[in-house]
C-alpha cells in the first residue's frame, strides 16, 4: 500500500498538495524537509480540537479536571498510540541510521507524526478535516476514568511486547458489501497462538474488533 493510498484510508482524507503528507511522515534523519514545522502546528490544533471537545461535553466539570484530561489526551503517549492504531509505523521515511536503531518505533516520533499529519491535515483541507479525524480516532480514548483507556490494538501491542513477541500482524481476508455500505474481515495474528477474525464498516474498525477478540481470548 502505498502512502497515499494508506492516508486515505486512515485519514479519511487524499491530499490535495501530497508533499504536505510526504512532508508530515519525512523525519528529520532522512536528509530532506522533515515534519518539525507540521508537528508545531499540528500539536496547537490538536490541543485547540482536544480543548474544545471537553469543554462541550463535559459541561459540568471544573477547570482543574478538563485540564489533567487534556493533558492526558494530548500526551506523548497516547498520540503514539493513536500511531499504532491508524499503522503509520511502515509509512515513516527515516535515514538508515535511524532505521537501524528502530526510531519508527519511539514514541516520541510516532507521536510527532501523529501531530505532523494533523496539521498537513490543517494545511490541505482545514481544521473540518483536522477535526474529523481527530474526532474520530481520539473516540476510544475519550473516556471519564481517570486515565484514558487502552485502545485494543495498542492494549495487544503492549501484550506482544513484554512476552518478546513480533508485532501483531492484521490483514484483510474479505471485502464484501455495497460500495455505500462495505463490510471488511480482518485476521489478526501473534506468534504462538491461534489467529483471529472480526468485522467492520473500514479496515481500522475491523482490526480494532479482532484486536479485542484477539485479547479477549488471551485472557481466558
Amino acid at each position: 500500500m502505498t502512502p497515499a493510498d494508506w492516508a486515505a484510508e486512515a485519514l479519511g482524507h487524499t491530499f490535495r498538495d501530497p508533499r504536505l503528507l510526504d512532508r508530515a511522515l519525512t523525519h528529520s534523519s532522512a536528509g530532506k524537509p522533515d515534519y518539525e514545522r507540521l508537528e508545531f502546528l499540528g500539536d496547537r490544533v490538536l490541543g485547540f480540537i482536544i480543548a474544545s471537545w471537553l469543554y462541550a461535553d463535559l459541561a459540568d466539570e471544573a477547570e482543574g479536571k478538563l485540564s489533567r484530561r487534556f493533558a492526558e489526551l494530548v500526551s506523548r503517549e497516547t498520540c503514539a498510540a493513536v500511531a499504532r492504531d491508524i499503522g503509520v509505523t511502515p509509512h515513516i521515511i527515516l535515514g538508515a541510521q535511524a532505521r537501524g536503531d528502530r526510531a519508527h518505533q519511539s514514541e516520541n516520533v510516532l507521536g510527532d507524526v501523529v501531530e505532523a499529519m494533523i496539521g498537513a491535515l490543517h494545511l490541505d483541507a482545514g481544521t473540518a478535516a483536522a477535526e474529523s479525524f481527530v474526532r474520530r480516532v481520539w473516540a476510544p480514548y475519550m473516556s471519564l476514568d481517570a486515565h484514558a483507556p487502552k485502545h485494543p490494538k495498542s492494549a495487544l501491542q503492549e501484550w506482544a511486547n513484554a512476552r518478546g513477541l513480533r508485532s501483531p500482524e492484521y490483514l484483510v481476508v474479505d471485502r464484501s458489501g455495497p460500495q455505500h455500505a462495505p463490510v471488511f474481515r480482518v485476521r489478526v495474528t501473534v506468534r504462538g497462538k491461534e489467529p483471529v477474525e472480526a468485522e467492520g464498516t473500514n479496515k481500522q474498525e475491523a482490526e480494532t474488533a479482532a484486536a479485542q477478540a484477539m485479547l479477549d481470548m488471551l485472557c481466558k
